[in-house]
């Protein structure tokens, strides 16, 4: 811990408490006592919940985390365990830090100082701003869990980018040498495949007149490139090295601006080493790897072909079928073939078999981060009918990759600090803050949404998804003018239609669009069924097709569809708007237990969401539970004051008034008021 105790971002005034993630974790009081709870798991919740401060963990996400392997009570058990640890150990006045509720944890932020938190917000032009990331996070927590293990992969990843970032404006804006090599050598500490940075070192030594030192640092890349990602030095690097060994000459201090004759070669993305962009991805699907004599190769190959066509179906998404994979198989070794097919992602898997059951295990490697598994799903099936069978998980497979990717790329993209996104960088940007629906984040996902149509008004995708976002900012009670942003909803929406009839999500959301803010749900079904045609693993359009028929007062159809939705992608970044829309069907069909005990699940996803809580709190007041009533509506109104039965009557889209006023009656009975003027 430094001897000159920094200050919180919020206060001049020292810290009470001091956590150090990068490296081995400490924790320590203003008078340098430790305060490292006794146990890893302990340690892990307290380093989780102060990288999110002042932003609140759910507690599911946290057993989610640290205990996914046991069952649900055992892993809650054995949170309020690590919770009473902690709270013992930061022992008063420092347990005033931690906010303990029901359903989620965080740490406030004034009193606390957070080492990789101070080090993202650093001046760039002092020289130690770097000086931070020399570590790896949480070094000695490796192993806790694999979802924890996955977690913090994904973690490291996102502060290197942060670090990259930083080094490269610094590294950008020095003019002196030594100040330049010492910056270019802390970027590949931290990001060893950074050939930007190798580059600056090589010219740097070259340029002291140290041919040999300039050398050794591109033998040091070529092999850091070579065990990472089994590849050379692009096409830069190895004309830089080729001119220092032709002897002297004058060599550019930095790298040259791609122009006509001078362009960056087609693949340049190895491990965090930025490539033009193609407005998305490129998915491998290698056929499962039979284990055991009994395995079907039938099965395999067939899965991998479904799942092949179920993607291809995806507009930014383009797949490299089974028989590309299979015609390289017999010439090249595993890696060389990913190189060979230039792809950003791999899924592949194993099949087990018995005369009764079969085991399907699939993983999603990012081949661009050195093949880090950032998704996995076990299938556990009887085999009755293998067709009907392959049927089932390649729709399952294909629903959750699709989300799991987007918020994947989401979050890689805006770690990287693009200077010129592009359209969809701009989208993909834009899409975790949407999800989260934290209020400034998601004012933030606006902007890059509105920046996206600028630049580009032609692009579908970029106008679906802003119309999206005007239905959460009028949903969660945040627009000024409810009827223009309305209209503005709408307008971004038939837009998305007329520019990609044949996209099924431009479509969907379309047909949301209309059925939510324009009251015309009998159009949004229209639309739906059109998407489902299009696409029918797309399990976002189930859940909106399911809504549109709720509104319509079809509630057991409603139902069907949006259970489809959760069957397809249960463990979807969409899955609290999955439980929210499961609430309202069952209120309205006088299934009040059914609705309070979804509600719940749906607010345990994500408290933030304030349309969860309405049918949850009209459920609640027919159930006549006090406590728990009285909880819901108070957190209902901190996230939206205004709210009322009169605005709720107003906003809602149900076209039968028998539902209208069973709405209605469950909100007074909770308690809401008729009318508010704020």
């Amino acid at each position: 811990m430094p001897r000159n105790r920094p200050t919180t971002a919020d206060s001049s005034e020292p810290a009470t408490l001091y956590l150090r993630l990068l490296g081995h974790m400490r924790a320590e009081d203003s008078a340098g006592r430790n305060m490292l709870p006794r146990t890893r798991k302990a340690r892990a919740v307290l380093a989780v919940i102060a990288l999110a401060s002042p932003r609140p963990v759910l507690r599911l996400q946290l057993t989610a985390l640290l205990w996914s392997q046991r069952e649900k009570e055992q892993a809650r058990a054995s949170l309020r365990q690590a919770i009473h640890e902690l709270q013992d150990t930061l022992s008063p006045p420092l347990s005033r830090l931690m906010v303990a509720e029901r359903h989620h944890l965080a740490l406030r932020i004034d009193g606390l100082w957070v080492d990789i938190l101070d080090a993202t917000r650093a001046d760039v032009t002092q020289p130690d701003a770097l000086d931070c990331f020399q570590s790896p996070l949480l070094e000695d927590l490796v192993g806790l869990d694999p979802a924890f293990d996955q977690w913090l992969v994904a973690e490291r990843i996102r502060i290197i980018g942060i670090a990259r970032g930083m080094g490269e404006r610094m590294l950008a804006d020095q003019g002196d040498s030594d100040s330049r090599l010492r910056i270019a050598n802390q970027l590949v500490t931290i990001d060893p495949l950074h050939e930007t940075a190798w580059r600056a070192i090589m010219r740097d030594h070259h340029d002291r007149g140290d041919p040999v030192a300039a050398m050794a640092a591109y033998d040091r890349c070529r092999v850091a490139l070579s065990i990472a990602d089994d590849a050379r030095p692009s096409l830069e690097t190895e004309d830089l090295a080729a001119r220092i060994r032709s002897g002297p000459t004058v060599i550019a201090t930095t790298d040259p601006e791609p122009t006509p004759d001078n362009s960056p070669p087609p693949r340049q993305e190895r491990a965090g080493i930025d490539r033009p962009q193609r407005g998305g991805i490129r998915l491998g699907i290698a056929p499962l790897r039979p284990i055991g004599s009994a395995a079907n190769e039938e099965l395999s190959l067939g899965l991998a072909e479904e799942v092949t066509t179920a993607l291809s179906r995806f507009r930014w998404i383009s797949c490299i079928s089974g028989a590309s994979w299979a015609a390289l198989s017999g010439e090249k070794r595993q890696e060389a073939m990913w190189a060979a097919l230039d792809l950003d992602f791999v899924l592949d898997g194993t099949i087990q078999q018995t005369a009764e059951r079969v085991r399907i295990t699939v993983r999603l490697m990012d081949m661009r981060i050195a093949g880090a598994v950032i998704w996995a799903h076990r299938f556990d099936r009887e085999t009755n009918d293998l067709l009907a069978l392959q049927d089932e998980i390649g729709s399952a497979i294909v629903a959750q990759l699709d989300p799991a990717l987007l918020i994947h790329e989401g979050e890689r993209t805006a770690a990287r600090h693009l200077n010129n996104p592009t359209t969809h960088e701009l989208v993909l940007q834009a899409l975790p803050p949407v999800y989260r629906l934290e209020r400034q984040g998601f004012r933030e996902a606006g902007r890059l949404l509105e920046t996206a149509v600028a630049a580009d008004p032609a692009n579908a995708e970029a106008h679906a998804w802003l119309a999206y976002w005007h239905l959460f900012l009028v949903g969660q009670g945040w627009a000024s003018d409810p009827p223009t942003i309305a209209v503005r909803a709408g307008d971004l929406a038939e837009r998305a239609v007329t520019l990609d009839p044949a996209d099924a999500r431009a479509l969907t959301l379309a047909g949301h669009v209309r059925s939510f803010l324009g009251k015309r749900a009998a159009e949004g079904c229209a639309l739906h069924d059109r998407a489902i045609a299009l696409n029918p693993n797309l399990a976002l359009a189930w859940c909106f097709s399911g809504l549109a028929h709720s509104y319509l007062g079809r509630h057991d159809e409603a139902l069907r569809r949006m259970y489809q939705a959760v069957r397809l992608s249960p463990s979807d970044p969409h899955l609290f708007f999955f439980d929210h829309a499961l609430i309202m069907p069952h209120l309205l069909l006088a299934e009040y237990e059914s609705a309070a005990e979804i509600g719940r699940r749906a607010i345990e996803l994500n408290p933030w969401f304030s349309s969860a809580y309405k049918g949850y709190l009209a459920a609640l007041g027919y159930l006549d539970r006090a406590p728990e009533t009285e909880a819901v509506l108070n957190r209902l109104l901190e996230l939206e004051p205004a709210f009322s039965v009169e605005s709720a009557v107003a906003r809602s889209p149900m076209t039968r008034p028998e539902d209208r006023a069973r709405y209605a009656e469950g909100l007074r009975r909770a308690g809401l008021p008729e009318r508010r003027n704020i």
